[in-house]
């Protein structure tokens, strides 16, 4: 589970669709629009990315890392690691 800061941050990149790199605790990393939040069939909640006009679902649990890639007044980098 995330905190409801991190939430917070999820909700913010969808609501302004903002260009977002998410590097996953797995290392990997993807790049896309943040467009918006939903569950996936296994109900776990995750952020839905807009990759190459493909909806991408990550899991939030996964994340390590969103930056934005888009200039904002309300974040750069936020770290998903306790």
């Amino acid at each position: 589970m995330i905190s409801c800061d991190q939430h917070d941050y999820v909700e913010i990149a969808c609501m302004n669709r903002l260009h977002v790199e998410i590097v996953l605790k797995s290392g990997d990393t993807m790049r896309g629009i943040a467009t918006d939040t939903k569950r996936n069939a296994n109900r776990e909640e995750c952020i839905v990315v807009n990759v190459n006009s493909e909806l991408q679902l990550i899991v939030l649990t996964t994340i390590s890392v969103l930056k934005s890639c888009t200039q904002n007044p309300y974040f750069d980098q936020v770290s998903f690691d306790v």
